[in-house]
């Protein structure tokens, strides 16, 4: 990256190539942190992320996972509490509509909705841009879908895709062995070997956290231990 030359000192200045150095500042960010992943599937969405737990951390408990409503998950990679903010943002977001409109809230509606507030922190002086990249998953009446939002306020569908440190690889990982009618059960194997491709740890779930939702129940849950164990056993199939 050249040198600011003080034109980071905002995100409100464009430089004199026509950057907005902040806003990649902040994109930095999400491409250092772990990794976190979203497969859609013909039964449902996959959301699953790299979290390394500590010795004495309490099990089953995620960080980078959220419930933003009964159909509609995030997965989060960069600055985590700048995740928190914006999912709490989306939770109100979705619960107005729910009062207003009497229906769940599209996932697409939700993913705008949030890039839109990603946008804002790039318009105006005092503040600064969210250093995290989300995946937002959901079924909703349209279906199945994912959407990533970035610090720039960009928002891509996507089938599957992967955000995070070593996203790259991972990407074209995904690439390589998506099948756009793939079973839910496929669709969390390939997460999980996905995560391994870059991951210091290359066996065992204790570094994955998953949650998914399934087209029959359309209902966040998250992935158990004992089905992370059998999702994981078949991830070897998904060869590098």
């Amino acid at each position: 990256m050249m040198a600011s030359r003080g034109y980071d000192m905002t995100p409100t200045m464009y430089s004199p190539d026509g950057r907005i150095y902040q806003v990649e500042y902040a994109i930095e960010t999400v491409k250092r942190g772990t990794l976190a992943i979203g497969v859609c599937s013909k039964e449902g969405v996959i959301m699953a992320v790299e979290e390394k737990p500590r010795t004495l951390q309490t099990a089953n408990v995620t960080q980078k996972i959220f419930q933003v409503d009964y159909h509609i998950g995030v997965a989060a990679a960069g600055y985590i509490p700048d995740a928190r903010v914006q999912v709490d943002n989306a939770r109100f977001f979705s619960q107005g509509n729910r009062m207003t409109y009497d229906e769940s809230v599209e996932v697409a509606t939700v993913a705008k909705h949030l890039a839109d507030q990603a946008h804002q922190f790039t318009q105006y002086g005092g503040v600064r841009p969210n250093g995290v990249s989300m995946i937002i998953a959901g079924i909703d009446q349209k279906g199945e879908s994912i959407y990533v939002t970035d610090p720039s306020g960009t928002y891509v569908q996507f089938a599957a895709v992967a955000i995070g440190a070593g996203s790259d690889e991972v990407n074209s990982f995904l690439e390589k062995h998506y099948k756009e009618n793939m079973s839910l059960e496929d669709a969390a194997s390939l997460a999980i070997a996905a995560i391994n491709i870059k991951s210091d740890i290359k066996e065992g779930i204790n570094h994955v956290k998953m949650a998914k939702i399934t087209t029959e129940s359309k209902v966040f849950e998250k992935v158990s231990e004992t089905d992370l164990q059998d999702y994981s056993q078949k991830a070897s199939k998904f060869a590098p």
